[in-house]
């Protein structure tokens, strides 16, 4: 034979750390705590942990391929668990804790998790969540002391994860598994309905870490220190926990603790180089520094997403910090990142989101999925596809893609002749508020269930500081009084707290379609732009 060969490499996360444990065995995660406290591990200590929490896992029965719950916020204690999860071949369920108990068991009930790992101040949720979900057996309570969970119970057993760790019996190896095995599982947060789930690869994951590590994209190296705002159970934090230690570089947490105080004063203690998150993060950052005064002179960059960037709010914050803003394009359906723009790019604008890297290609589509002639200059449906875009939701035989592979992300775009992608609108009336989607036809569902109200329609506004925020309309039955109190009140307890809208409009007539539809649109122009 005179053909060669190159070694099977497997693309798995496990992967990630030991390198970082290997080659960049003293680079620091920090976690900021409560009192400006501040915890630190080398990536080798790290590494040393997580492999225990994957013995104590083997210990309680977890399997490859079996899912385990995280609720939980940016710490270090999550970053192990993460790494311990998927490191032995089981599948991490990150929880948004900003959804309700109810919203989250159903989708643990899809997941069929036996154990969760939440952080101690999120115990109070943590227990309604346990008494609609039959399935969970078993909670491991991080970041918290010894009184997190008390009172009687008949289940589930309930550790704290440090102390249960230390009596871990099983050794374990990570890695030995096809890079195909799934490794995350993320819902969608009710985007289009009901919640979808969508299942990461070992194999997509890795691929998507190095196509964010280049020069173009996040552009991450060993010198920095990384400030990750995004939430871990928002889309992996933009896969950050693999990048970041990938590099070699520091990886900073915030904990719960995003407010601009104490972002301002882990970014001057750590001298964060490169900070992520929505931009109403950084809007708050900005209104500290101009109230308290400070500079922070070692950030360089800021990366955001998840919501739209007013251009005068990208002004001000380039202006106060001295940095330079990427923007940036995704979503959960592509692990999430699809577009970024690119670090120093004099074209670039908070109303672009930037150009693909390799990896990823769009199309504009006509509504009906064909291909449009000319894919520059023009508005058309936005699709993608590529090495860490989904092919099937989770639970779910059918394929999410067309017949030639390309995802339809739902959202309406136009290609500059740079290359340059802008999103112009969504094809379906999701709001988009502080980086997180509110879908109108759950508030729309309970209020129109008043007897008092007609017809019932939500729309999204734009607001400086969230991007967008829900306004309520209604038309009311003939002759029937309610308050606005009672409708907004007729929403708690039954969606998240920051689902519910600031204001209410009463309307004599709801304009309708000629489908007998409420015509969004016509609401849309005639409210939506205040």
């Amino acid at each position: 034979m005179i053909d060669g060969a190159m070694q099977d490499f497997a693309l798995t996360l496990d992967k990630l750390l030991d390198h970082a444990a290997k080659w960049h065995p003293s680079a620091q995660v920090v976690t900021g705590r409560e009192g400006g406290r501040i915890d630190r591990v080398s990536y080798a200590d790290l590494r040393d942990r997580s492999l225990r929490v994957s013995a104590l896992l083997r210990d309680l029965g977890v399997e490859r391929g079996h899912r385990v719950a995280t609720l939980a916020w940016n710490t270090q204690a999550h970053v192990e668990a993460w790494y311990a999860i998927m490191g032995m071949g089981a599948v991490c369920h990150t929880l948004n804790p900003r959804l309700t108990a109810a919203q989250l068991a159903a989708m643990l009930a899809q997941s069929e998790c036996r154990v969760i790992v939440v952080s101690a101040d999120l115990v109070p949720l943590t227990r309604q969540i346990v008494e609609l979900t039959p399935t969970i057996e078993q909670v491991l309570i991080i970041d918290g002391g010894p009184d997190a969970w008390t009172g009687e119970r008949r289940r589930p057993v309930v550790d704290l994860l440090e102390e249960a760790m230390a009596q871990a019996r099983a050794q374990i190896t990570w890695g030995g598994f096809d890079e195909r095995a799934p490794c995350g599982l993320c819902f969608t947060s009710g985007t289009t309905g009901a919640p979808k789930g969508v299942t990461y690869t070992h194999r997509s994951s890795f691929l998507h870490t190095l196509r964010s590590l280049q020069a173009d994209v996040f552009g991450i190296t060993a010198a920095d220190s990384v400030l990750t705002v995004v939430p871990m159970f928002h889309a992996n934090a933009w896969g950050l926990p693999f990048a970041v230690p990938a590099a070699g570089a520091k990886l900073v947490l915030p904990g719960r603790q995003a407010d601009g105080a104490n972002l301002a004063r882990l970014i001057a203690a750590e001298s964060v180089t490169i900070a992520v998150g929505v931009p109403t993060v950084w809007l708050g950052l900005v209104e500290h520094l101009d109230a308290q005064g400070g500079e922070l002179p070692s950030l360089k960059r800021i990366i955001v997403g998840g919501a739209p960037l007013p251009p005068a709010l990208m002004e001000r914050i380039e202006r106060r910090l001295n940095v330079s803003i990427q923007t940036s394009w995704g979503m959960t359906e592509l692990s999430p990142s699809g577009t970024v723009a690119s670090p120093n790019d004099p074209q670039r604008s908070a109303a672009s989101s930037g150009r693909p890297a390799v990896g990823v290609d769009l199309l504009l589509t006509d509504a009906s999925g064909a291909p449009l002639p000319e894919q520059r200059g023009v508005e058309g449906h936005l699709r993608v596809r590529g090495a860490s875009v989904i092919q099937r939701y989770f639970g779910d035989e059918r394929s999410a893609t067309d017949d030639n592979g390309w995802f339809n992300t739902g959202d309406l775009a136009r290609i500059d002749p740079d290359g340059q992608l802008f999103i112009t609108g969504r094809a379906k009336d999701l709001i988009k508020s502080g980086g997180e989607w509110i879908n109108p036809a759950e508030i729309e569902a309970i209020v129109g269930a008043l007897p008092e109200v007609s017809l019932a329609a939500v729309i999204g506004r734009p607001d400086p500081k969230w991007g967008e925020r829900p306004l309520l309309l209604v038309e009311t039955r003939p002759h029937q009084a309610i308050s606005d109190e009672t409708l907004i009140g007729a929403l708690r307890g039954q969606v998240p707290p920051w689902w519910i809208p600031d204001a209410v409009i009463r309307l004599e007539r709801m304009p309708l379609a000629a489908t007998g539809k409420i015509d969004k649109l016509r609401l849309r122009s005639a409210y939506g732009g205040a």
